[in-house]
């Protein structure tokens, strides 16, 4: 079975936006430790998974940056560009996007089959919606919360929709120069 990972960032106090879906409160530039460790966390990956609402930011980003072999990202504009993408939504038929297709059957019945497929890891990168769909829903293998030296007080959760306690071991744990701190959990 494929391995599902989950790559976000997060603020100290748990939110993964703002209340208004602000984001200038993630720590950048990144140093290349934390690069790295991206690096190897995607190697095996030939899936991307997203909700509707991150993709529309997510894959015009990285498409823009695959164009300008001279910008700092260009190498993941290449990883995340070439990688297959998958886009959960209801609101949308068909994609209006490269190298990505629409989802809108059921996301367990869903998720669960493309997990069961020939294949390397899975990685989802949100938005908050989906990732909230995915925890509760028990689809997550690895947990990469990337906690950024921030609190913002109040915003997006990504544990909010749980109906019962879900219990995690720690795989790792992993501080970066830039101050960030990844916390990788696996379901007990």
């Amino acid at each position: 079975m494929r391995k599902l990972k989950l790559q976000v960032q997060i603020t100290v106090d748990g939110f993964i936006t703002g209340q208004n879906g602000e984001m200038n409160w993630m720590t950048f530039p990144w140093t290349e430790d934390i690069i790295e460790y991206v690096r190897e966390i995607t190697k095996p990956v030939d899936t991307i998974i997203l909700g509707r609402k991150l993709a529309e930011g997510f894959i015009p980003h990285w498409e823009n940056v695959f164009k300008d072999p001279q910008n700092p990202e260009y190498e993941g504009g290449i990883k995340f560009t070439s990688t297959p993408k998958i886009v959960f939504t209801k609101t949308m038929a068909k994609s209006i996007w490269n190298n990505t297709k629409i989802e809108n059957g059921d996301l367990v019945e869903k998720i669960t089959n493309l997990k069961n497929k020939e294949g390397e890891d899975i990685i989802a990168y949100g938005g908050g919606t989906f990732v909230s769909a995915l925890i509760k829903n028990k689809l997550i293998d690895e947990l990469h919360l990337f906690v950024n030296p921030t609190a913002i007080g109040n915003g997006m959760p990504i544990f909010k929709e749980l109906t019962e306690m879900q219990k995690f071991s720690v795989k790792n744990v992993k501080h970066f120069e830039c101050g960030i701190i990844a916390l990788i959990y696996k379901p007990i």
